[in-house]
């Protein structure tokens, strides 16, 4: 199940942003790509989102969340290597 308000929150806090949100109950996976990532450690990245969906953490209505946040470059290579493999 695709959690479009959860994408599109992201989507308009991230700049140059583009996210899926996926999950089932109160599990949730995040993927985001966004340029707006270069430079940074994986952990400012995951900060940057755990920011967004605060409250909804913090409610309840998402209990756990895997993240994981990619530039267009890093996600086009990964892309390359999960099809190379």
């Amino acid at each position: 199940m695709r959690m479009d308000y959860f994408s599109k929150q992201i989507e308009e806090a991230i700049p140059d942003c583009k996210a899926d949100v996926t999950g089932d109950g109160s599990k949730f996976e995040a993927l985001v790509i966004s340029d707006s990532f270069e430079g940074q450690m994986t952990i400012k990245r995951h900060k940057a989102v755990y920011a967004v969906l605060n409250e909804h953490i913090t409610s309840g209505a998402i209990h756990a969340l895997t993240i994981r946040t990619y530039t267009k470059a890093e996600w086009e290579a990964q892309q390359a290597k999960d099809n190379a493999g």
